[in-house]
């Protein structure tokens, strides 16, 4: 074989090199053809966007958007009622303001120079902040939950489509929308909560679809909206280690035991001026180990307890226990029951909306299942699940905090709302400020504030509000007086009186 021969022959077959074909380095070949095909991914990048938008079941994104109107409607005359169910908008609402002004979240509603990440450890509030750049009011706030909890409608309405069809989805969202967990948070007024439930129903979706990486970062970032939330991670990572045998569930479930520890036994007390976790004697733990079999009586016993497991087995259509999902709800159910505070018990407040879409997906999932059984009458029952649900969603309905929209005087604006107005109008823009809990939402933006019933330094201002039920059953009738008297050493006088306001001011 001559040189030439050998020169030539790089490959198999006789064929020659591309370096010697092309009279050239195969390395320059070889990088045009990747610049070539990152070009072509990239030139597919908007044709792949555009296809992810045309396969979103519109109807499920038309429910979340009814959602959101229906709810924000609710939040709107409320706001304009001046009702306020309890401090928390207020809290929220000056933790959003110091977010905003890229600061700690010093809240003085708790105490002066309170940190609100010494109370609950939700560090991802901060997203609130520039929210309320844009619109610096507590109804931002309420308006910001509304629309987190329309997001959970609409992923709840899609997976429902994506796997049974569009009018069962659609039929699933609504009573998703309407459920008594949703309604009763919404009426409460802004928690920490409003993050968890659409990453709840993200969460589930994923798992739903068998998408691992979505469900582990979605269910990962619930350790960040409240600690309790990572014996929630716990349990979403051991159902998603066993349905789809992925060891990832397992690391999400050591993520949130990690950060429950963090947060209960450092973050928390790090940053809580008494240097606790101020709700850990909320479970007497060394009671129900010393008595087991009482305290698992305690667990299940109570009118409130029971009210919360029927309204779950109604409005989940029964159909949810069928889902291994449904295993998601037991953290939240068993600190809640296993607490010595009645308050958690009930189906009041916000302390259930995030059982709603796991109860729901667990629904969905349960019927899905059942659907492709062998046996024709499961298949049947399956078939009314969805219905059933819904059904009693609506039966459920007129005892529900919603009935108010149909009323004509809830479109009223409160007749004390120009007098409010005006009153706080006369506090300058930075001033300290002592209220009860109804105007304190209204009054976080351009005050400092503090709530009547802590020790606080004395205030430039103090409100009187005849009809704030912060006072209990004695109100002062004299805010002059109440307010020397509570300060003793200073002068207030009274700058505003009209429609049960009674406004005083501290002189120098």
């Amino acid at each position: 074989m001559s040189t030439d021969r050998k020169a030539g022959a790089a490959r198999p077959g006789g064929r020659p090199s591309a370096a010697s074909a092309a009279g050239r380095p195969a390395t320059g070949r070889r990088a045009g053809s990747l610049n070539t095909h990152l070009s072509a991914h990239l030139n597919t990048l908007p044709a792949r966007t555009a296809r992810a938008v045309r396969d979103q079941p519109l109807g499920a994104w038309l429910t979340g958007l009814a959602a959101a109107a229906l709810y924000t409607v609710f939040s709107v005359t409320q706001w304009n009622r001046l009702s306020s169910p309890s401090w928390d908008l207020g809290i929220f609402t000056q933790l959003a303001k110091a977010y905003a002004g890229f600061g700690a979240p010093i809240v003085p509603i708790k105490g002066e120079d309170f940190n609100l990440l010494g109370d609950h450890f939700h560090p991802l509030l901060v997203l609130l902040g520039p929210a309320y750049a844009v619109a610096p009011s507590g109804l931002t706030l309420l308006i910001v939950q509304d629309l987190l909890f329309a997001l959970s409608v609409a992923v709840v309405a899609r997976a429902g489509t994506r796997l049974l069809g569009p009018l069962p989805g659609i039929a699933l969202g609504i009573g998703y929308a309407l459920s008594w967990g949703l309604q009763s948070a919404v009426a409460a007024q802004f928690h920490e909560i409003a993050f968890a439930v659409p990453l709840l129903a993200l969460s589930l979706e994923a798992v739903l679809r068998r998408r691992v990486l979505p469900a582990v970062v979605w269910g990962g970032l619930l350790v960040f909206v409240k600690e309790d939330l990572g014996l929630t991670v716990i349990a979403l990572g051991l159902v998603l280690a066993w349905r789809l045998r992925a060891a990832a569930g397992l690391w999400l479930s050591a993520w949130g035991l990690l950060w429950l520890i963090l947060s209960v036994r450092v973050i928390l007390p790090a940053l809580n001026s008494a240097g606790q976790y101020d709700y850990s004697d909320r479970i007497d733990v060394g009671a129900m180990i010393a008595d087991p079999v009482s305290a698992v009586v305690d667990l299940v016993s109570g009118t409130p307890k029971h009210e919360t497991l029927l309204l779950l087995l109604l409005a989940g259509g029964f159909l949810f226990l069928r889902s291994s999902l449904s295993l998601v709800l037991l953290p939240t159910l068993l600190w809640r029951f296993a607490s010595t505070q009645g308050g958690y018990w009930g189906p009041e407040w916000h302390y259930s909306a995030v059982l709603m879409p796991v109860l729901f997906l667990a629904l969905l999932d349960g019927v899905h299942t059942l659907r492709t059984s062998r046996r024709r009458w499961v298949r049947s029952t399956a078939m009314v699940g969805i219905p059933a649900a819904v059904a009693a969603c609506l039966v459920l309905l007129p005892g529900q905090k919603f009935t108010v929209l149909v009323e004509p005087e809830t479109y009223r604006q409160s007749e004390r709302w120009d007098a409010a107005h005006h009153m706080m109008d006369l506090i300058p823009e930075g001033s300290t400020v002592e209220s009860g809990v109804v105007l304190m939402a209204y009054l976080v933006p351009d005050t400092r504030v503090y709530w009547l019933g802590n020790t606080n330094p004395a205030p430039d201002y103090l409100i009187v509000d005849a009809d704030d039920w912060s006072w209990g059953a004695v109100r002062p009738s004299d805010a002059e007086a109440h307010a020397e008297q509570r300060y003793p050493g200073t002068d207030y006088t009274l700058v505003f009186a009209e429609a049960g306001y009674q406004l005083v001011e501290r002189r120098p």
